[in-house]
């Protein structure tokens, strides 16, 4: 089980089994919202509960996706695939350990130019 939480906590959530690896989105709908990249991993919905999910707000980004944030302290938590049976869920909100490691960068073509990108990890542009 792999827990975490928004910054002040009003929101809770808890994964059943082990995180795949997290891929870092560098798209500019990405980066406008977290205000660099941003790092989550992609989970069955059906293996994530939510504490607090009243205090979810779901901004629709796209026709194909949502983000979920906690409308009390801002933090950036969910993207969510319209039509998918799986949820993304942002690293940076998982308590220590996630046992995981980053497995690639999406989406390089948009990334901001004010830096690099020098992993080593695989790169697809789009």
């Amino acid at each position: 089980m792999k827990r975490g939480s928004c910054l002040c906590g009003a929101v809770r959530f808890e994964v059943e089994g082990e995180l795949p690896p997290p891929d870092a989105c560098h798209c500019t709908r990405c980066r406008k919202q977290s205000s660099h990249f941003f790092v989550s991993t992609d989970v069955p919905r059906s293996a994530v509960t939510i504490h607090g999910a009243e205090h979810v707000t779901w901004y629709q980004s796209s026709e194909k996706a949502r983000r979920g944030f906690c409308s009390t302290c801002g933090s950036q938590l969910f993207w969510d695939p319209l039509r998918h049976d799986w949820i993304g869920i942002a690293m940076g909100a998982f308590d220590k350990p996630t046992d995981t490691q980053l497995r690639i960068h999406i989406f390089v073509a948009d990334k901001g130019d004010y830096y690099e990108i020098a992993d080593g990890l695989p790169q697809n542009l789009q």
